[in-house]
């Protein structure tokens, strides 16, 4: 049986194995996948260790993604462009690194969600490492721009400069941000986590689909933006089970589906 696991901290909360035994069973897969609390400070010894073990691969989640990317002997371009990985494939002892979170918003952002993001205003709060993980592949569906919008103005000025080869991207402080609307707002800052949403403007969420990076529970941004004229609000459960089939077909060769165990998962939530 080929071993897999997820390495994070905290991992109490993660979702994975559920949906990586789900994948299995779906795709006749005999596997096993577990989760892994990593103390901090000790990451690379326990990944060394799963190494050894004869691991096929694994997942990460904070706060190892950028660590995960050093230790990678290999990176894919969605890996080196966000500068974190998220997924690692082991082969003949060397570790291929990847990046699925992008992947995963816009596999649930388009499939999922039927939103079409060609030509439309992304805006995106948060210059963060979540942000670097998305641009690439949101950029790779050809919105008209992409705005970046931070605490922090330099890191979104920075941000936006490192991908402005890939597409138009805009970055700007978070007290910038227009009374306009745009189409759709992604948020990645850390409000969720912090229980605060940033003071911004509120004309910019009427009539956008807004989306939260984060799953399961009511958002500080996700209620923000209901009530403020949104036209739809998610949060990112979806997200989370494209970007482990990404991870899955990465590590198989074979991509499940999803439409099945998303809609079990979203009535548990409910």
């Amino acid at each position: 049986m080929d071993k897999y696991t997820i390495f994070g901290n905290p991992i109490h909360h993660t979702l994975s194995p559920k949906i990586h035994g789900y994948f299995a069973e779906q795709t006749n897969h005999l596997i096993s996948y577990e989760k892994v609390l990593a103390p901090r400070g000790d990451f690379e010894s326990y990944v060394r260790d799963f190494v050894t073990i004869g691991g096929k691969g694994f997942n990460v989640t904070v706060p190892f993604k950028i660590e995960a990317y050093d230790l990678s002997d290999k990176l894919t371009s969605h890996a080196r462009t966000a500068g974190a990985v998220n997924t690692i494939k082991i082969e003949d002892g060397q570790l291929l690194g990847h990046n699925t979170d992008g992947i995963g918003l816009v596999s649930d952002l388009c499939n999922n969600l039927e939103q079409t993001l060609k030509n439309k205003d992304i805006l995106i709060l948060g210059a963060g490492g979540a942000t670097k993980g998305i641009l690439l592949p949101l950029l790779e569906q050809k919105p008209a721009r992409i705005l970046l919008a931070n605490r922090t103005k330099s890191k979104a000025l920075d941000l936006a400069n490192n991908f402005s080869n890939f597409g138009k991207v805009c970055g700007f402080g978070l007290e910038q941000i227009k009374d306009k609307p745009v189409d759709i707002i992604i948020n990645a800052t850390s409000a969720s986590l912090d229980g605060v949403m940033p003071d911004i403007s509120s004309g910019v969420a009427n009539g956008a689909f807004c989306y939260d990076l984060m799953y399961g529970k009511k958002t500080p941004f996700m209620n923000w933006a209901s009530n403020n004229g949104a036209t739809r609000v998610v949060d990112g459960l979806g997200m989370l089970v494209e970007q482990d089939a990404s991870s899955f077909e990465f590590w198989r060769g074979e991509k499940p589906e999803t439409i099945d165990l998303l809609s079990a998962l979203k009535e548990i939530a409910d």
